[in-house]
């Protein structure tokens, strides 16, 4: 693991390096996960093999620091990312982001402009309102979250058989998920979904087949947006099916 101080937030952010060849694919994770643990198996499977890969872990998650004087919106997630590639990747690349690491892979493509060559989204936050459990953080507040909810979440998904998210979201900083939670739930002006349809790369979004029927859909692709449906998978692709997602992947990339 590397890390990069970002003198935006007064803190390290860590980010895996996997050498390859072609624009950089930047992976950018949902909440409560970290692309270190997540998404090195879908960089390194036979079809994404060969690519270079940046496996970004977002303040306040993974093996980056945890400043208690960041916001960890939505916005300011995506302004420390920008400011990191901007230095370490000076050429084009490409962005992978899952559920609220696709709203950020939203505004960090807005922000970087024609750096960015794709953008492939996992089941993104494009709209105000969250997700099931970006709303359950959300209801409480963030002393009674830190003091009694993140525990709680983290027990309820291990005895839902969600081990794998609940190990991540562990060590994940409590503050730090729900401000990211209030953040997802808030939205944006105009929302991300529109600066989703504004963008001018290609763009494509990638839905779990157990996640169908996905309202969505027909609005994506009448505003040029490729759908790829993977089979066998709902929310959380990379661990239900991470070769269906990596061969999806593939496909937006190329």
């Amino acid at each position: 693991m590397n890390a990069y101080w970002l003198s935006t937030a007064s803190a390290n952010i860590a980010y895996r390096e996997m050498p390859g060849s072609g624009p950089a694919v930047v992976y950018i994770h949902g909440l409560g996960c970290a692309s270190s643990a997540e998404y090195e198996g879908i960089a390194a499977s036979p079809v994404l093999a060969g690519r270079r890969a940046i496996l970004v872990d977002l303040l306040g998650s993974g093996l980056s620091d945890r400043p208690a004087s960041f916001s960890y919106s939505i916005e300011d997630h995506a302004r420390s990312v920008a400011e990191l590639l901007c230095d370490v990747v000076p050429g084009s690349i490409n962005l992978f982001g899952h559920s609220m690491g696709g709203a950020v892979a939203i505004v960090l493509a807005e922000i970087l402009g024609t750096k960015v060559e794709r953008v492939a989204l996992s089941e993104p936050n494009i709209d105000p309102g969250g997700g099931v459990f970006s709303k359950r953080v959300a209801a409480m507040s963030e002393s009674d979250y830190v003091a009694r909810g993140h525990f709680d979440l983290v027990e309820a998904s291990k005895a839902q058989g969600n081990a794998v998210w609940a190990t991540s979201l562990a060590q994940s900083a409590a503050f730090a998920v729900h401000r990211e939670a209030v953040s997802l739930i808030k939205g944006s002006t105009p929302t991300w979904r529109r600066t989703l349809y504004g963008l001018k790369m290609p763009r494509t979004v990638i839905v779990g087949e157990r996640s169908l029927p996905h309202l969505d859909i027909g609005d994506l692709s009448h505003h040029g947006i490729s759908v790829t449906v993977v089979a066998e998978a709902g929310h959380s692709l990379a661990i239900e099916n991470p070769d269906g997602l990596a061969s999806a992947l593939h496909r937006a990339l190329t």
